[in-house]
């Protein structure tokens, strides 16, 4: 195969997986709705580093080494799931507070940035899943050139559609509609999330 039929079939696999619901979904949407425009995108973009940061450890074998190895994927597995359990439970418990001012500030940017990246580094269907690619997909032998192309495409892909939700969701008739249903949304975005972990932690 063509090596850009390559990187464009990696292109669409990259999107169809941000695409897929899960705890990314759940974490930029209700950060957009819930906080601001500005920590949406942060969490947005902490998912696209989370991203990045996968297919850099995909690149250097690391990846491979943690599908591979039991206990490496068990205990990536378990800290994900208890992560996810615990931001559903916060989640469920602060879903009477009332919605905050729009455009919160750089603290809250920040844990936004921070909280997505974790949910998304403790994900072990991450761990899988770009060690799946990068096994498949990208050649044994790939120059530099290629990788680095494949590296800026998971950072491409996944910041355009994160953000994007970002935008799309803490706009203002958005907003409206989660701030009149918000006890509601939260409650069963932090049951959600914690049933995730759950799912998890008992499917090993």
């Amino acid at each position: 195969m063509p090596e850009g039929l390559q990187l464009l079939t990696i292109a669409g696999v990259f999107l169809l997986s941000a695409m897929s619901p899960g705890p990314n979904f759940a974490i930029v949407t209700s950060t957009a709705m819930s906080v601001s425009r500005r920590a949406g995108v942060l969490a947005g973009l902490g998912l696209a580093a989370a991203s990045l940061t996968w297919a850099l450890l995909a690149v250097a074998g690391i990846g491979i080494i943690l599908t591979q190895v039991p206990w490496i994927h068990a205990a990536v597995t378990i800290a994900g799931a208890v992560y996810l359990i615990w931001l559903g439970i916060k989640m469920a418990l602060g879903a009477r507070k009332p919605l905050p001012a729009v455009g919160g500030g750089g603290i809250k940017g920040a844990t936004a940035f921070r909280k997505a990246y974790l949910v998304s580094m403790t994900n072990p269907k991450s761990v899988a899943f770009y060690g799946s690619v990068f096994t498949v997909m990208v050649p044994v032998h790939a120059p530099s050139w290629f990788s680095i192309a494949v590296l800026t495409i998971a950072g491409f892909v996944s910041s355009a559609w994160y953000c994007g939700l970002a935008l799309l969701f803490s706009h203002g008739s958005a907003r409206r509609i989660f701030a009149k249903a918000k006890t509601g949304i939260e409650a069963t975005m932090g049951v959600v999330l914690v049933a995730m972990g759950g799912r998890l932690l008992f499917s090993r």
